[in-house]
């Protein structure tokens, strides 16, 4: 008896120490906590984490991008109410909107089901684990993969190709896709690739491997849509909605351009980002010279 007591003693340790290298179970998910997650791994297990505080930007609020708007909300809006609608790609200049449209279409139909789930580029190879988690949820999934881009070879650049369109399995009917990067193509694109170029003899040009490789996965998305630098006058109407945005008087908004015009300059960029963070200094400023006073 003492020796089947010892026995059983020494597994119990042993099954205890196994129980302590397994990865821990994934938390049960609240999905009515959240109307954005993000996917989150934890000694090696996936699990989508709500976020507490989303971006409160609206459509509104993004000013000067009126066709972008138009195009994304459109897509958006069919998505959400049970239409055909495509995977977005959103490229172009920095700080134009880009990320913050998409969180402006979660505020905006939220209330109609639409839930977004932020994906890290390192956390893509999980995208059919993610799938296969929310495919049976009423809800209306976007997959929101920010600021993407790849270097030759990295996993995620095939498991997203995958995700998109080349599984043999259907796309799931309340999953998209919404990516933003700087890159069209999301590779890098070097002088020695149009080297692969082919000239026939009536002079028509057909690209080679390298390149349908570098496009086969941006063509994946069925609506691209492109964002550019703003004009002075674009950056100082962004500058005095924000301004107004932070309770600066429409008719102080004035007084702040020469700033507005400096802080872009400093900063080598008339962009949207840039307006709203010199509307936060400069109305920041003013109410603790207010206070001062």
């Amino acid at each position: 008896m003492d020796k089947l007591e010892q026995f059983l003693t020494r597994a119990e340790g042993v099954l205890a120490r196994l129980e302590a290298m397994l990865p821990p179970a994934a938390p049960e998910i609240n999905w009515s906590a959240a109307m954005a997650f993000r996917w989150r791994k934890k000694q090696g297990r996936g699990f989508l984490q709500p976020v507490a505080h989303v971006s409160e930007i609206t459509l509104d609020d993004l000013q000067n991008i009126e066709r972008q708007k138009g195009l994304i909300e459109q897509n958006t809006r069919q998505f959400v109410r049970g239409e055909p609608a495509n995977n977005v790609l959103l490229t172009g200049a920095r700080g134009t909107g880009k990320s913050s449209l998409i969180k402006a279409c979660l505020n905006q139909y939220a209330s109609e089901g639409l839930r977004l789930i932020e994906v890290d580029k390192d956390d893509l190879v999980d995208l059919g684990d993610i799938v296969d988690l929310i495919s049976q949820r009423p809800e209306r999934f976007v997959v929101f993969c920010d600021d993407l881009s790849f270097e030759d070879g990295e996993s995620g650049y095939k498991a997203l190709k995958v995700a998109l369109d080349g599984s043999v399995a259907a796309q799931s009917d309340n999953v998209l896709i919404y990516a933003t990067s700087n890159r069209r193509h999301l590779l890098p694109e070097y002088m020695k690739d149009n080297e692969s170029y082919r000239h026939t003899e009536d002079g028509e040009i057909h690209p080679g491997e390298v390149i349908e490789e570098k496009i086969s996965l941006s063509e994946r998305f069925g609506l691209w849509v492109s964002f550019y630098p703003f004009k002075q006058d674009d950056y100082l109407t962004i500058v005095s909605h924000w301004l107004q945005h932070f309770g600066v008087p429409a008719d102080e908004t004035e007084s702040a351009r020469h700033d507005a015009l400096i802080w872009a300059l400093e900063r080598g960029s008339r962009s949207g980002r840039v307006a709203f963070q010199f509307a936060r200094d400069w109305a920041g400023k003013q109410r603790g010279a207010s206070h001062a006073s």
